[in-house]
This record gives C-alpha cells, sequence and structure tokens, in this order.
C-alpha cells in the first residue's frame, strides 16, 4: 500500500468581534457588484437573492465602519452601486493575504511528513 500524498489547504476570512465580515464569497460580490455597478446583477449572477446580496453589502459596510459599497435607489434609469474607494482597497489587501497565504501553504506542505 502506498503512503498518501497530503497537502495544506486554507481560505483566508476577516472577522471583526467574532462576525465574519470579509471572505471569499463577499470579494466576489465586491468584483462583480464593480463589474455590473448593480447589487441587483451581481446578486444574479451569484445566484443569490438581491435580500441576501444587500444583506452583506451593508453588513461589510457596517463592519468595516466606512462604506466599501454605496448605492443609489433605482428610478426611470434604475438605481445604481459603487464600489469605493475603501472598497477597493479592501479588495486589492484581500487578494494580497490569499496569495500570501497560499504561498505560506505551498511552502509548508513540503515540510509535512505524515
Amino acid at each position: 500500500m502506498s503512503n498518501p500524498i497530503f497537502k495544506l489547504n486554507g481560505r483566508v476570512w476577516i472577522e471583526t468581534g467574532d462576525e465574519k465580515v470579509l471572505g471569499h464569497g463577499r470579494v466576489e460580490l465586491l468584483e462583480r457588484i464593480q463589474a455590473s455597478g448593480s447589487i441587483r446583477q451581481a446578486a444574479l449572477q451569484m445566484k443569490m437573492s438581491y435580500k441576501q446580496a444587500w444583506d452583506l453589502v451593508n453588513h461589510m459596510n457596517d463592519g468595516f465602519g466606512t462604506p466599501v459599497v454605496i448605492s443609489q435607489r433605482g428610478g426611470k434609469g434604475g438605481g445604481k452601486a459603487i464600489v469605493t474607494e475603501h472598497g477597493l482597497e479592501v479588495i486589492k489587501q484581500f487578494h494580497l493575504l490569499h496569495q500570501k497565504l497560499q504561498e505560506f501553504l505551498k511552502d509548508n506542505t513540503e515540510l509535512l511528513k505524515l
């Protein structure tokens, strides 16, 4: 019987207190809002309800203390949503942390002797 090959794996998320404020799914939501200019479109693309997307945006805005998304209600032409400069920085920092974690996991997988 051959020995199994193990590798380390993990994910990054950011918490305030005991609550998750940012993770892969929320970053994807922010990126889709940035690309589409719409919380509704981002929600549809991610196959989540509009309410769930709104709740996540509000939770992130509250959790960071500075809005990551600003929205304007729809009217004749529909509403729009903008990822703020702070939101763009949050996305950038998350990706940097994710990259560093992946490098750490790769580097330390070689040390794994089980």
